[in-house]
């Protein structure tokens, strides 16, 4: 079956950086787009970066854009989100994501805490 699982997030000083990591399975992880959202309490899910299966294309929400980088390695099915310059709106549970079939998979969630 589908399995998406994040690395552990943290608490993280304004200003710092993080990189998230997504180990997947159960399907073939070089064939599909991934992405990365984000959920701040009281707000809706948001998108947060997404990557083509070959790593070629990326996209990114304009409030992480200059911050935050995507990248994937289809030989360990991996696929990491590299913040910096984080800041205290960036606090968020953050969710690794794809979709096949017209259908959703999500990892647990990691929770990411911009705070001094």
């Amino acid at each position: 079956q589908v399995q998406l699982v994040e690395s552990r997030g943290g608490l993280v000083q304004p200003g710092g950086s993080l990189r998230l990591s997504c180990a997947a399975s159960g399907f073939t992880f070089s064939s599909y787009a991934m992405r990365w959202y984000r959920q701040a309490p009281g707000n809706e899910r948001e998108l947060v970066a997404v990557i083509s299966s070959a790593g070629g294309s990326t996209n990114y929400a304009d409030s992480v854009k200059g911050r935050f980088t995507i990248s994937r390695d289809n030989a360990q099915n991996r696929v990491y989100l590299q913040m910096n310059s984080l800041k205290p709106d960036d606090t968020a549970v953050y969710y690794c994501n794809t979709v096949i079939l017209s259908k959703n998979y999500w990892g647990q969630g990691t929770q990411v805490t911009i705070s001094s």
